[in-house]
């Protein structure tokens, strides 16, 4: 079997609750078998949150040290949109989303995952712009960090910006600093905007789309999810790895891809125990691994 610990396989792992301590997340990691880990920075259903103490980061490296697991990506808060027509909202999006990315530099995380907002009561290449401005705030209030903003395709829910990979390649192509910028792409998102992953020849040409529209560098980090719903259907509902809609061949075709090989992969799948008592992390985890047998 492939063991992506040798660098012939892409690091999977999963998003981690930090309930407890953010610390705590990595041994929660290792219990269901990951390699690599996604986390909230803070509470993901508050805007602000009090400053990261001495003791908390010092538990979070020795904790990070102690597991071996790497690397570590972020996720942002549901809260944020920076897509925004509502200037109160759009601002308290910039914010929290800067100080979440301050957040993930103090931790030595190097990505964090971010929506990119929906176009309520404006057109789409408006509701971009909003965005494009939030990102260039951010970028100029927090000049000399390290950890990037990741903009993650959405499955095109409401007025959801993103669920385009052109989109995402329209923010890129006008932000000041475009090379701080990352994608993360999300199994379930782009099957349900209506790009297919299972079949050889449709994944290969979705592909092409993306190295065509924000290029294969750009892209940073997966999110291996199934889809409950049908491939167009532009709704998000994440299934268990092979008990969706988009089927396993497309993880397969993914696990296999030697252009993904060193981009981290992490589960956002259903949590809780299977019929066994088997954490559903690690069974999912145990199916990726099967694909590269």
């Amino acid at each position: 079997m492939a063991n992506s610990k040798t660098g012939s396989a892409p690091r999977l792992g999963a998003h981690m609750s930090t309930a407890g301590g953010l610390h705590e997340a990595f041994d929660r990691a290792v219990e269901v078998g990951c390699e690599c880990l996604q986390v909230f920075v803070k509470n993901q259903r508050q805007w602000s949150a009090k400053k990261l103490s001495a003791e908390e980061i010092g538990q979070w490296q020795q904790a990070r040290q102690r597991s071996g697991l790497g690397p570590v990506i972020a996720h942002a808060t549901y809260l944020i949109n920076l897509g925004s027509s509502k200037q109160d909202l759009w601002e308290k999006s910039v914010k929290a989303l800067g100080e979440e990315l301050q957040r993930c530099e103090t931790l030595g995380i190097i990505l964090l995952v971010f929506h990119p907002g929906a176009h309520v009561d404006q057109t789409l290449e408006e509701g971009i712009a909003r965005v494009v401005e939030g990102i260039n705030e951010i970028h100029q209030a927090y000049p000399d960090l390290t950890s990037r903003l990741a903009l993650e395709c959405t499955a095109g829910q409401g007025q959801a910006i993103g669920h385009r990979l052109e989109h995402l390649a329209d923010i890129i192509n006008q932000v000041e600093q475009p090379n701080r910028l990352a994608v993360c792409l999300d199994t379930c998102h782009l099957f349900a905007a209506g790009y297919p992953l299972s079949d050889p020849a449709d994944y290969s040409a979705t592909m092409q789309q993306v190295e065509q529209t924000i290029g294969r560098v750009r892209v940073a980090c997966f999110h291996l999810n199934d889809s409950m719903k049908g491939l167009g259907s532009r709704v998000d509902r994440h299934a268990a790895i092979g008990e969706g809609q988009i089927g396993l061949g497309a993880f397969r075709n993914i696990l296999l891809d030697p252009r993904w090989r060193d981009r981290p992969m992490v589960l956002e799948t259903p949590k809780g125990e299977d019929n066994h008592g088997v954490d559903l992390d690690r069974v999912n985890l145990g199916v990726l691994r099967g694909l590269l047998a």
